[in-house]
């Protein structure tokens, strides 16, 4: 039992799954999780990619549920970070779990897409990249200096079709519409704990966890209203924690949105944990995977 997962967690997830269910999910925190990237295809041939990756050295793997993902065992974030390709932008460094909300999204050439919560940009260069680049960006980050160091991924990863606003999402005009809303809403952190140096256990009290879905909330109301009749909206957190995310899905199937089930193909191929809220879909913590939650909803 690792002293380091907050008394709130241990809690939250006995309540929500069981005991035998919890230790469990608690088990896969500590993993010590191998590095994973994307290849880029608007910065030249991922075959052709691969290959430089693999004559500097680099042994990997695909992840089979995505083409353009790939697991290097036994690597370090500074072997990659080394290259000219990485420089270059032809590769993205990136959690496996947090390259399936883009994956979600249902693209097409033209559309008018927002990125609610953007930076640092591994999700919005994603999207440009299943795009094709073909697709018009709005990509809202409130702090400054992370609105900054998005603006430099998106040239960085050669995407060209991205504006970059420096607001907070709820502030933005009533009257932006959009065909897509990519909404990975601030959380807790709840299903990446132990993962990195700002992990957020101290803070992990009952008080903070409510303000958290208080924002969430927030921001899912605006993306609703600048949702498009029609339209998608891929509701994601790093957190496995039901109040914020199958808690947010309920409230945003009461404003009227449809749900629609993560597909098969996906939800198959990684671990997940029971949701109350069916067609959701949990990320469990494993070696491999950090907990994530995701789901899809249309509007009428």
């Amino acid at each position: 039992m690792d002293s380091r997962i907050p008394d709130y967690v241990r809690q939250a997830l006995t309540r929500d799954c069981g005991e035998v269910a919890a230790e469990e999910i608690l088990a896969g925190f500590p993993a010590r999780r191998p590095v994973t990237l994307r290849l880029n295809p608007l910065r030249g041939d991922t075959a052709e990619t691969e290959g430089m990756l693999r004559a500097a050295g680099l042994d990997m793997r695909p992840a089979d549920w995505y083409a353009d993902a790939r697991i290097l065992p036994g690597a370090d974030e500074r072997d990659v970070q080394a290259l000219p390709l990485y420089a270059e932008g032809r590769v993205y460094l990136q959690s496996l779990s947090a390259m399936v909300p883009a994956l979600l999204m249902p693209l097409r050439p033209g559309m008018s897409v927002l990125d609610m919560c953007a930076a640092p940009g591994g999700k919005t260069t994603q999207m440009a990249a299943l795009a094709g680049g073909q697709i018009d960006l709005t990509c809202c980050e409130r702090d400054p200096q992370r609105a900054e160091r998005l603006r430099h991924n998106l040239q960085v990863q050669g995407v060209r079709r991205a504006v970059v606003m420096n607001t907070d999402a709820r502030r933005l005009d009533p009257m932006f519409r959009f065909d897509a809303v990519l909404l990975d809403a601030p959380c807790t952190g709840s299903g990446t704990l132990l993962t990195g140096e700002d992990s957020p256990t101290r803070r992990m009290e009952p008080a903070w966890v409510q303000k958290t879905v208080r924002t969430q909330r927030a921001l899912l109301q605006k993306a609703i209203s600048v949702l498009k009749p029609g339209g998608t909206l891929v509701y994601a957190t790093c957190s496995i924690l039901r109040e914020e995310n199958e808690g947010a899905v309920e409230e945003a199937l009461r404003a009227g949105l449809r749900l629609v089930p993560v597909p098969r193909a996906v939800a198959d191929a990684l671990p997940t944990l029971p949701v109350t809220v069916p067609g959701t879909l949990c990320i469990r913590p494993t070696e491999l995977y950090e907990g994530f939650f995701a789901a899809v909803l249309t509007k009428a």
